[in-house]
């Protein structure tokens, strides 16, 4: 079960209006971190990129780690409400297919923001960093319940140890079109990458299996 969401804090009681202002903050949290990294970026220039003072600021986040927060939580979100459109227990491999295209493809449109999940999640704040690993691994489970249907139609053959491993394993190569683009989009297209990754994960467990 996924820990439970943290609550950052806010002034403004107006819901609607949080959500646009804090769609803003985590937009230019996003251009700085990729910029000039977390440690080295201020609230104040977050504030400035968002387009409002810095007391408008400290009305919706307390905390530079709040922006943080936000930034991976969003793209948690987006990820796991994305995959939730796939029927889980469709058991047909091109059904896992488009799962896998569809996850690829989401994290080619968020190669910043999964490349500074990835560089600076470690400077969250020890209940914040539980909950986004916690959503790391519903997006494992996502894939689990995908393997787990097509296991259970025949198409392939796997065990429960091995349904996590290879769940692991995708969500890890569709993160990694992210952190080692600057070698890997030299080489492939996105659509030449997602090709590659499901045949050889596909080949892999059926070779193994025969």
């Amino acid at each position: 079960m996924a820990n439970k969401r943290i609550r950052v804090e806010t002034s403004v009681k107006d819901a609607s209006l949080i959500e646009i202002r804090r769609q803003q903050i985590v937009r230019a949290g996003i251009n700085l971190f990729r910029e000039k990294g977390f440690h080295r970026a201020t609230t104040r220039e977050i504030a400035k990129a968002a387009g409002f003072s810095i007391g408008t600021l400290y009305e919706y986040i307390r905390t530079k780690e709040d922006v943080l927060y936000l930034v991976c939580d969003s793209i948690y979100n987006e990820v796991t409400n994305r995959l939730s459109r796939f029927p889980t227990n469709a058991g047909t491999i091109e059904a896992f297919k488009e799962s896998i295209s569809q996850y690829f493809l989401l994290i080619d449109g968020m190669l910043d923001e999964f490349t500074i999940m990835y560089q600076e999640t470690k400077s969250l704040p020890k209940e914040a960093m539980q909950y986004v690993l916690s959503k790391e691994l519903e997006m494992v489970s996502i894939f689990e319940e995908i393997l787990a249907g097509c296991v259970k139609s025949g198409v392939l053959v796997l065990d429960e140890k091995e349904v996590f491993l290879a769940a692991n394993h995708l969500v890890i190569q569709g993160q990694s079109w992210a952190f080692r683009k600057w070698a890997l989009k030299n080489r492939y297209t996105i659509e030449e990458y997602i090709e590659l990754q499901t045949n050889l994960f596909l080949d892999g467990v059926l070779h193994f299996k025969k």
